[in-house]
């Protein structure tokens, strides 16, 4: 080249130039696995995620979405409202299921429903998590998350048929069958979650919030439209079936509603491909697909990029560096899921509410839990110390005794404030300590 000639900027290596630029930088964090690790364990959970937790990195990339002229926040309520619809229906199978157990009880009152069709999810969706988040790197993500909206699109509807294949009876072959059924809602919800947390962890902190306020929700929408069911069909000849009928009617509608909006309008919406194309020229390999279907190739956004420059953590590296928040939801959801939902049904004995009682106690939790999730945006209520988080998780497990003395000995007023506590403390702890544990990782990495 000749002398005193400039030459023009590489606008595709910009990235890795700014990534270099970053001081006493020594590793690079990679999002979809770090919230694939945590996933397994808030499996039905949500969280506030934290604008520090993603920083500047890429701020200053140009993509050919914002040099086209185009603004990149063009679409930004769209993608908002589709992503909380993509996380309600995330959950609100799972959720369905466990609001329609008045139902199974009747069917299967010898069978434990409430606690066995847990047992069954839980593992399933924890082995297809660990194994997906173990292979992160290799998967493609668009197709991950459309088995997993398909998977609870059929399994929804399949709860449906298999209902209406057995006229509401019950039985051992029905009972296997739904526990396939809840088998398979945890592998659906296994794809989803840590796939779309992945996915949008590469975009703008307003859509993941979105989506995990999504996944809270639905357990609120589960139960009111529970309550609704119910009253709507309590007094009519098998009113009880007719209700469960129709509630996961309305969920298999949503079900496919998601599936449809995240394989046809969301990739093609310009703020979301503009992400998208700057996670690529980054070095992001799971968004290939992703930019094919909006009709961008990946190739030439990663022109000039260096895998080399950028070295990563290892899943255990990063297991070990949050490996006490990682004790923290473990603990918090074994005391919780030791409660809700099978002891609420099954322990709480009778009282004046009647076959509304449980519905009631459901509901409160879900409610409670939705509402505790936005208590730590006031600054001043967050608990952000590593100890304090523990102190308080741990006192929570002085609520085993609690339940246990009120179901014996306390009225139907007592057990529903020590269910709203329960929802109350689970929303909150959870989003405590999945908003403070990345922004601990981010400060060791970058430093």
């Amino acid at each position: 080249m000749g002398k005193g000639v400039k030459s023009k900027p590489n606008r595709n290596a910009i990235a890795v130039t700014y990534i270099r630029q970053i001081p006493k930088s020594r590793c690079s964090l990679d999002w979809t696995r770090i919230t694939e690790m945590f996933a397994p364990l808030f499996i039905g959970e949500i969280t506030i995620v934290n604008r520090s937790w993603f920083g500047n990195v890429g701020a200053v990339l140009k993509t050919p979405a914002s040099s086209s002229g185009v603004s990149v926040l063009h679409g930004k309520f769209q993608a908002t409202v589709v992503c909380f619809i993509l996380g309600l229906g995330s959950l609100v199978a799972w959720n369905s299921m466990l609001t329609v157990e008045d139902y199974y009880y009747t069917l299967f009152p010898r069978y434990h429903p409430s606690r066995v069709l847990t047992l069954v999810y839980q593992p399933f969706a924890l082995v297809t998590m660990l194994i997906l988040a173990y292979n992160e790197a290799r998967i493609n993500t668009r197709m991950r998350n459309l088995v997993g909206y398909a998977l609870f699109s059929v399994s929804t509807l399949l709860v449906l048929v298999l209902d209406l294949a057995t006229s509401g009876k019950g039985g051992i072959g029905p009972y296997i069958g739904l526990c396939a059924l809840s088998a398979c809602f945890g592998i659906a919800d296994a794809h989803v979650q840590g796939g779309m947390v992945g996915d949008l962890s590469y975009m703008c902190p307003e859509f993941i919030q979105s989506f995990l306020a999504g996944l809270a929700a639905s357990g609120a929408l589960a139960s009111g439209l529970r309550l609704l069911t119910k009253l709507g069909f309590d007094k009519s000849d098998n009113g009880l079936r007719k209700g469960a009928l129709l509630f996961f009617a309305i969920s298999t509608l949503i079900e496919f509603v998601c599936f449809i909006l995240y394989a046809i309008y969301f990739p093609k919406l310009s703020i979301v491909k503009y992400y998208r194309s700057k996670a690529a020229s980054e070095g992001a390999k799971t968004v290939s697909a992703d930019l094919a279907a909006a009709g961008i190739l990946r190739d030439k956004l990663q022109d000039g990029f260096d895998a080399k420059k950028v070295q990563r953590l290892s899943n255990k590296q990063l297991l070990r560096q949050n490996i006490d928040y990682a004790a923290d939801l473990v603990l918090i959801y074994m005391l919780t899921l030791s409660i809700f939902p099978g002891f609420l049904y099954e322990n709480t004995g009778s009282h004046q509410l009647g076959a509304w009682y449980s519905l009631v106690l459901i509901a409160m939790y879900n409610v409670l839990d939705l509402i505790s999730r936005y208590i730590p945006l006031i600054k001043c209520l967050k608990l952000e110390s590593r100890k304090g988080l523990l102190i308080a998780i741990l006192s929570r497990f002085l609520l085993i005794p609690a339940f246990y003395f009120t179901a014996k000995y306390g009225d139907q007023g007592w057990m529903i404030l020590l269910v709203s506590f329960l929802g109350l403390t689970n929303g909150y702890l959870t989003v405590c300590v999945l908003t403070v544990a990345p922004k601990g990782a981010r400060t060791e990495c970058i430093g």
